[in-house]
């Protein structure tokens, strides 16, 4: 299989490009600044980095060359986000490239500031999400609009992998769920998100859905 992946410089980015390359995938990394990738990634045979912006729609459509599935680690990384929800218009771009390529696969990071009707109340989530909206407002918005532009389509197989705080721990063990179902909690290694991506690009257990994914 032949996967385009996003976000790929941060670390959950590279996590993902490390597993995908593991179930004997090729890669497409799409990067701005392709340098920030580890000489081991951009130096495998099995990976093709292409330089480019989010916004850059020739890229972006040539990026797509080929490709099965798009898997994206996309995500706000900074308290000073945009006000102009710049991930929002990315994803509406890259669907309406999708659809044009025929490339009918996509698994992307969310957070749990997407809300699911399968979620129930949960004090520790509900502080983290205000937390969010007030001490993060343009990436609230900006998350939670992607999760709107995204769960409205309804031509491509999609999965919205919703996380709680990510962390850098050496185990990629995982639960699968909802918020407040007495399993998920609020941490996950980025291992973990990158095994479940992988696992569910294999076996598409959760398309057109958004669960959330935690530590066990």
């Amino acid at each position: 299989m032949h996967v385009l992946i996003l976000g790929a410089t941060g670390p959950a980015g590279i996590q993902l490009i490390e597993y995908t390359l593991k179930e004997s995938n090729t890669v497409a990394v799409y990067a701005r600044n392709p340098s920030k990738l580890p000489e081991s990634i951009a130096s495998n045979p099995s990976v093709t980095v292409i330089k480019g912006e989010l916004d850059d729609r020739e890229a972006l459509k040539g990026a797509l060359t080929w490709v099965d599935a798009v898997l994206s680690a996309l995500g706000p990384n900074s308290a000073f986000h945009p006000f102009a929800a710049p991930l929002t218009k990315a994803y509406a771009l890259l669907l309406e490239l999708m659809k044009e390529a025929n490339v009918k696969r996509i698994i992307l990071l969310g957070t749990a500031s997407i809300t699911d009707p399968n979620d129930k109340s949960n004090w520790t989530f509900w502080l983290l999400i205000n937390a969010v909206s007030i001490l993060a407002r343009n990436d609230y918005k900006d998350i939670v609009a992607i999760g709107k532009t995204v769960g409205a389509e309804q031509e491509l197989s999609w999965t919205i992998v919703r996380v709680p705080i990510l962390t850098d721990k050496d185990d990629d063990s995982f639960v699968v769920g909802y918020v407040g179902d007495n399993k998920t909690n609020a941490s996950l290694s980025r291992k973990a998100f990158a095994a479940f991506v992988t696992q569910e690009l294999k076996e598409n257990n959760w398309v057109r859905k958004q669960p959330l994914i935690s530590s066990p």
